[in-house]
């Protein structure tokens, strides 16, 4: 029996959303056409493979067997094309999270890393969206859950991550300061919280009850925003380099300290060889400039690796 793999697709696409429209518009088909390949496959397989009917769209038993096969066929047949295409093609690299300078880390490992073309997505919902269409090979960024089926990834850096403030807040002059001491500011991002895990996780955690939100018109814009209201602050990546904006300060957090969680995201069986180099060249790196250390009973994560009483070094996730 020889597998239509446009077919498989469209099971695999359809099985994931339980959507039939939302399945044809990720795979830039008609809900006609995505019906008629599912149908055939049906119809070769001799079985149904979902229940149709008012309720949407589910799984039958043959369908639930399917669709792991399903997906690793999928994988295979895409690490075929990428050994077909050979090693010269670049590793393409998408980022997300630009206000926190995805791009620093991203440097650090470049040189080890073989030959890499950045993208520069908008946020994880458009980058997962690239990945799963294959135009790119590895993602970067914060990433949180749920995943899309089908994806994987590696925990590469936690790093601390300090309150900026306007110069005039009574906690500027501070040497550190704990998160609670914040619940009477304003926790003031870059865009809705709800797009913005990490904030909104901050905030929930700490008690930071006012909030306020902007446009992301890069970092100096919106540090110039903190600085103008003393009453204001936000949260960035200790190692960012600020540009020079008067009226703001950057003051660190202890007690716990916050640790912003960076990974690498990727499509189960990409076979890119450069994917790996990548990732050798992060954990490398990780492991000598100790990215990777968290203390339970010293820092903050919104999704903490196993529960541990002592220090411990995570080099992997996912």
């Amino acid at each position: 029996m020889d597998l239509d793999l446009a077919q498989v697709r469209a099971f695999v696409c359809a099985a994931e959303e339980l959507h039939f429209g939302r399945a044809a518009g990720t795979l830039a088909l008609t809900q006609q056409a995505l019906s008629k390949r599912i149908a055939r496959l049906e119809s070769l397989l001799g079985t149904a493979l979902f229940h149709r009917d008012g309720t949407g769209v589910r799984l039958t038993e043959a369908g639930q067997r399917f669709l792991r096969p399903a997906r690793q066929t999928l994988a295979a047949a895409d690490t075929a094309v990428e050994a077909a295409l050979g090693t010269d093609r670049p590793l393409r690299v998408d980022v997300w999270g630009h206000l926190y300078a995805p791009m620093r880390t991203l440097a650090e490992v470049a040189d080890r890393a073989g030959k890499l073309v950045i993208g520069h997505g908008r946020d994880l919902p458009s980058v997962t969206a690239a990945l799963r269409h294959g135009d790119i090979d590895a993602a970067f960024g914060r990433v949180h859950p749920p995943l899309h089926p089908g994806l994987a990834h590696r925990l590469v850096r936690l790093e601390p991550v300090d309150a900026v403030l306007s110069a005039d807040s009574p906690l500027a002059a501070e040497p550190a300061l704990r998160p609670e001491q914040l619940r009477g500011s304003v926790l003031w991002a870059p865009g809705s919280l709800e797009r913005l895990d990490f904030l909104h996780r901050f905030a929930d955690r700490f008690g930071i009850r006012d909030t306020a939100t902007s446009v992301n018109l890069g970092l100096a814009r919106f540090l110039a925003e903190v600085a103008e209201d003393p009453r204001r602050f936000s949260l960035l990546p200790a190692d960012v380099p600020l540009p020079d904006v008067p009226g703001v300060r950057a003051v660190p957090l202890v007690g716990p300290t916050p640790l912003y969680a960076w990974s690498l995201l990727w499509r189960t069986g990409t076979g890119h060889p450069g994917l790996q180099r990548l990732t050798d060249a992060c954990a490398a790196r990780a492991h000598r400039l100790r990215w990777l250390e968290y203390d339970p009973a010293r820092d903050w994560l919104p999704e903490p690796p196993a529960a541990d009483r002592h220090r411990r070094s995570y080099s992997a996730a996912g």
